[in-house]
Parts: structure tokens; sequence; C-alpha cells
């Protein structure tokens, strides 16, 4: 298992940017696929963008695709969401998560930070 520990979330107005970061520890980093995932209020988790171990490939929602970008870093240890052309209803707690392969599910979480898009 690995530690995430996620920032950056805050207050944004709709059109705004924002960029989320996710530190990881305990296990060796590349190793890991990385995604990040978002709740809103009354919905389930879904999942927003991944990328895999070296960085060359990554996927995201249709929601968000062409507005947020993720990216890694394998030396700091660290994923990041870069959020652009935000909206009201990008408003959600966001989670980083890891897991090893594609086939498996995301074994790893953290705690989560809060994005909230005002209009």
């Amino acid at each position: 298992q690995v530690q995430l520990v996620e920032s950056g979330g805050r207050l944004v107005q709709a059109g705004g940017s924002l960029s989320l970061s996710c530190a990881v520890s305990g296990r060796t980093f590349r190793n890991y696929i990385m995604g990040w995932f978002r709740q809103a209020p009354g919905t389930e988790r879904e999942f927003v963008a991944s990328i895999t171990w070296s960085g060359g490939t990554t996927y995201s929602s249709d929601s968000v695709r062409g507005r947020f970008s993720i990216l890694r870093d394998n030396v700091k240890n660290t994923v990041s969401l870069r959020m652009n052309r935000l909206e009201p209803e990008d408003t959600a707690l966001y989670y980083c998560a890891a897991r090893h392969t594609l086939q498996s599910g995301f074994t790893s979480w953290g705690q989560g930070t809060q994005v909230t898009v005002s209009s």
C-alpha cells in the first residue's frame, strides 16, 4: 500500500483554473497507475482521469476531456490534475488513487481535497 495526500482544492469561479496535487509515499511510485476520482454530495464516486506508470498513456472521462489533464512526476512522487474552464458541475471532493495494473482495482486512496466552483 501507498499513502496518498491530496492538496490544492479551494473555491474558484466558473471559467477559472486550478491544479490539484497528490503526494505519494510508502512504496515505489513508478510501479503504480495513478488516478483521480471525484464525488459530489449525493452522488457516487466517479472516475476523472488516470495515468500509466511512466506517464505514457492517460485516460479521462468524457465530462472533463479537453479541460482537465493529468501529469505525474516519478522523481518527486507526485501526480497532479490540471483543471481548466471549470464549471459548477465540477464541484466535488477530489480523490487521488493508485493501482498496480490496468486490470486491478484502485486499492489505495487519499482523503480527498474539496473543489468548489461558484457560478
